[in-house]
């Protein structure tokens, strides 16, 4: 049997086998943040599909921080029983599950936020929401620290298994860190130091909020893909070995940021039309040239972030690696954990299409995902819909 199918310690916490979902936007919370029952239905069906560790879409932890609509918030007490409900279906079906916790920062707009987005430094606008950030004050950012400790301990008390810091994709701890989004020469930038501080912050609030039996987590960017040189994957081992040191019990590695690099995120087609089709009409000209320019530009490579993965895991020790980005074959898959590139295997898309994917892979009945990276599923998220496979291939 392939070590993919084997159990593994996440802290505190064993899995069944090495397969994660990973966290990926749902679309699907009431306005008001609470858990559907669309949304429990996902993740049980993923649980009875066998996967290893769910982890849920990007849940808000301050309502400044909000980035969609259609978005789990963990920001009051309001939310517990809905979530508790969640984590009651993904363990009636004997899985395990982590909750994502974010703040967007500068990725947001007032509209969704219900103030002016604000981040580590204020400059340019965003390419994709045109936003022009306030800079955070000491006051911002110590309300913000305290709120990821509030929403570990509202995560707790809906029963969950862990929790998973999100320190990629672009959003404010991914701010922080990128000598890009963070410009400044305080306490909070300047050094690589200073700008892990806020992450460092985080994690201790955090720490000190959940009971030693639950596992922390970390998405960890490996490349920024923005304009100017941010996170890299030197840099990234950096940051992994510090938060080795602080008691980190597993690490997943991405890459890429949705207002600047949303493509290097998600390889595979750009699917323009159905991008373009949600923005406000006077959006729609520059849009669609921008998208065009993308097309092409991307196409899938399996595994696209196992190289920087093998960068990062010699500073990680025994504290568990896992890897998200393209993977689509079971032997492929295999080989990755055989040869120690990393521990687990996490996926997004595939799971949107075959929730009992990783049941087929163990019974024999499959040998590859059948997502063909059309990123139809990705353009739903920008036309305000629930995730779903919307290839009718």
């Amino acid at each position: 049997m392939s070590k993919l199918f084997t159990p593994i310690q996440l802290g505190p916490v064993e899995i069944q086998n090495r397969f994660i979902h990973s966290a990926t936007f749902e679309g699907m919370a009431l306005p008001t943040g609470e858990v559907t029952d669309e949304i429990v239905k996902r993740y049980r069906n993923l649980a009875k599909g066998e996967v290893g560790l769910v982890i849920t879409g990007i849940m808000y932890i301050q309502s400044n921080g909000r980035v969609f609509v259609q978005q789990i918030g963990i920001h009051n007490d309001d939310m517990i029983p809905g979530l508790t409900k969640l984590v009651q279906a993904v363990h009636n079906e004997g899985g395990k599950i982590v909750f994502q916790l974010v703040h967007g920062g500068r990725q947001t707009t007032k509209s969704v936020a219900g103030t002016v987005p604000f981040g580590p430094s204020s400059f340019d606008r965003d390419p994709l929401n045109l936003v022009k950030p306030r800079q955070m004050g000491d006051k911002d950012i110590q309300a913000v620290i305290q709120a990821f400790g509030q929403a570990a301990k509202r995560a707790v008390a809906a029963g969950v298994d862990g929790v998973q810091i999100h320190a990629a994709h672009g959003y404010l701890i991914n701010q922080f860190l990128s000598p890009f989004f963070n410009r400044r020469s305080d306490q909070w930038g300047g050094t690589d130091e200073n700008r892990f501080r806020f992450l460092n912050a985080v994690f201790q609030e955090i720490k000190s909020s959940i009971p030693d039996d639950r596992m922390i987590l970390i998405k960890l960017n490996t490349n920024d893909y923005t304009p100017k040189q941010g996170i890299t994957p030197p840099l990234a081992a950096k940051y992994a070995k510090w938060l080795v040191e602080l008691g980190i019990d597993g690490v997943e590695v991405s890459c890429g940021s949705t207002h600047y690099s949303f493509m290097n995120m998600c390889r595979g087609d750009v699917p323009t039309s159905d991008l373009v089709e949600g923005l406000p009409w006077w959006k729609k000209p520059a849009g669609w040239l921008m998208m065009k320019m993308l097309e092409g530009k991307y196409d899938l490579e399996e595994g696209y972030n196992i190289d920087a993965a093998r960068t990062i895991k010699p500073e990680l020790g025994s504290v568990p690696l896992s890897v998200v980005g393209g993977f689509r074959r079971l032997e492929h898959m295999s080989e990755v954990v055989e040869k120690g590139f990393a521990d687990l295997i996490s996926m997004s898309r595939p799971f949107i299409r075959e929730p009992f994917i990783v049941k087929r892979f163990r019974e024999g009945k499959a040998k590859a995902v059948s997502c063909v990276s059309c990123n139809k599923c990705l353009a739903a998220a920008a036309n305000n819909l629930s995730v779903r496979c919307y290839n009718k291939g």
